[in-house]
């Protein structure tokens, strides 16, 4: 499962391309997409919005290897990583990968803050609720989550192919 968000220039279109990107290579394939979200910023509150997403993957591709094709991506795409939790064009986070559980330097999986993140566990609930994460499922850690301030900026799950 991936997290996709990012809040300058046009992050819409920036996360659609992603995600074509993937779908269109040998080793990944999209399998669902969550509705679009605008959200809130989260942890550096004094930026705009941003928009945000959830997506599916089959890939053959190992966690290690799938998180150097997203960065390569975000680096496409003028990723700059200057703050923590600051402006950015686009981020992909992975935040599952199967049942695997890893603290590495690297990657953690799943995603550490996943569970405390309503932007994360909305766009998620839309088609993995019944994930189970740390234990519990997507949709118990959303009843729990921060959600104030987060809506649909597009309803259509297929926003992605036509951005």
């Amino acid at each position: 499962m991936l997290g996709l968000g990012g809040n300058l220039g046009d992050p819409v279109k920036s996360m659609a391309a992603a995600l074509r990107l993937l779908d269109r290579r040998d080793d990944c394939r999209v399998t669902a997409v969550s509705r679009l979200y605008r959200t809130p910023p989260w942890g550096k509150t004094d930026q705009s919005f941003f928009f945000n997403a959830c997506a599916a993957l089959d890939t053959l591709l190992d966690p290690e290897a799938l998180l150097d094709v997203c960065l390569g991506i975000e680096r496409n795409m003028k990723r700059e990583r200057i703050e923590r939790w600051g402006p950015r064009t686009l981020d992909i986070d992975l935040l599952t990968y199967d049942d695997v559980e890893q603290e590495a330097p690297r990657l953690e999986l799943p995603h550490p803050r996943m569970t405390d993140r309503g932007f994360v566990l909305m766009p998620l609930a839309d088609f993995a609720s019944n994930l189970i994460v740390k234990g519990r499922t997507v949709a118990d850690w959303l009843c729990e989550a921060d959600t104030q301030g987060i809506e649909i900026a597009d309803a259509n799950r297929d926003w992605w192919r036509s951005a």
